[in-house]
């Protein structure tokens, strides 16, 4: 069994990785966590920071009662901060807030505030740490980050297909894109790690088609592989049906519905992975306590489709799904970028 202790070379991967988001002597970093946090992610994070004569302080708060009666993983959208107003202005003065919460503050509204206020963040995934040195952030990562953003800038239309059937089209056009490398570089205010994807949030019925998940693609909300086909039509950014006989197909219909929100049927965001570092069958490897999954949203040549929360289309709601798939075939516009599950022109 994989212990959670500190390791040297683990303080080794966290100093890298603050050096790289620009951490300095003298420079004030927040070690932002709950109650219910990895304390080694917090532990490390300390230890690195000392190293660089950084000047770590801890912010701990409690993890707040659960809101819903559904258990909620790999959301990104940490509500730990919620009532904590006063405390914002204090953390966004710092030169960085690293977040070892447990979902990550990536879609709390708390985060917008905090970024509005100047604050540079920088999102620790809730994993045993031997996925965090696997998946190291990398400099050699961020051509291609940037080249897959203009891409995106320039694009209408994105078309997604597969050999089991998938049909899928999204409009870009003035649609918001993100993407990383795991570290913040100059002017930039919000990272995470791991990393290694491209994405963009949809404006509001903008994606329709036919999406066929085939066994060997993920499940990162519940952390399993497909072992059955599952296909989801989409009309107007929702998902209006999903067909399926397996176990698969019956688990995320009744954990939509449990929800009871139409918004949790919508799509959040669509992108595709980057990061050969990353490893598709890196699920099998680790306990669930011990894998937060995010490493499997940026393999290299898959299909990133997930539904919920996309406070672009002004819809939210709790309910999330990333579902990394494989052996999709990705067109922007005329321009294929991805073929059967490969990076293939600027890109490859």
């Amino acid at each position: 069994m994989l212990r959670e202790h500190l390791e040297s070379k683990w303080i080794d991967c966290f100093e890298k990785s603050f050096a790289l988001s620009g951490v300095t002597s003298g420079h004030v970093v927040a070690i932002l966590s709950e109650s219910q946090s990895r304390p080694v992610l917090t532990e490390l994070s300390e230890y690195a920071l000392l190293r660089l004569g950084a000047k770590p302080i801890q912010v701990r708060v409690p993890s707040p009662p659960l809101k819903d009666i559904l258990p909620v993983r790999s959301t990104g959208a940490c509500y730990a901060l919620e009532g904590y107003e006063t405390l914002l202005p204090a953390l966004a003065a710092c030169d960085l807030i690293v977040d070892v919460t447990v979902e990550g503050m990536l879609h709390s509204k708390e985060l917008q505030t905090l970024i509005t206020q100047g604050a540079r963040f920088l999102m620790i995934s809730n994993e045993h740490p031997e996925i965090l040195e696997r998946c190291m952030p990398d400099p050699l990562l961020k051509p291609k980050i940037d080249k897959s953003l203009e891409l995106l800038s320039r694009a209408d239309v994105m078309t997604v297909t597969s050999l089991s059937g998938t049909k899928l089209s999204a409009e870009v056009k003035g649609a918001p894109s993100r993407g990383g490398a795991g570290y913040l570089s100059a002017g930039e205010k919000v990272a995470y790690w791991p990393a290694g994807l491209a994405l963009f949030f949809p404006l509001a019925n903008t994606v329709n088609g036919t999406v066929v998940l085939e066994s060997g693609d993920v499940n990162l909300t519940f952390k399993r592989y497909f072992e059955s086909r599952v296909t989801l039509h989409i009309e107007n950014d929702f998902v209006t049906s999903i067909e399926g006989k397996g176990l698969d197909a019956d688990l995320m219909r009744v954990y939509y519905e449990g929800w009871a929100d139409p918004n949790a049927y919508a799509i959040s965001h669509l992108g595709w992975g980057l990061n050969p570092r990353a490893r598709w069958e890196a699920l099998m490897m680790y306990d669930k306590h011990q894998i937060n999954g995010t490493e499997l949203r940026a393999l290299a040549g898959s299909f990133l489709i997930s539904t919920g929360a996309n406070e672009f289309s002004n819809r939210y709601t709790r309910c999330h799904f990333d579902l990394p798939m494989r052996n999709c075939s990705i067109k922007l516009d005329d321009l294929e970028i991805i073929k059967e599950g490969r990076l293939v022109g600027e890109l490859s």
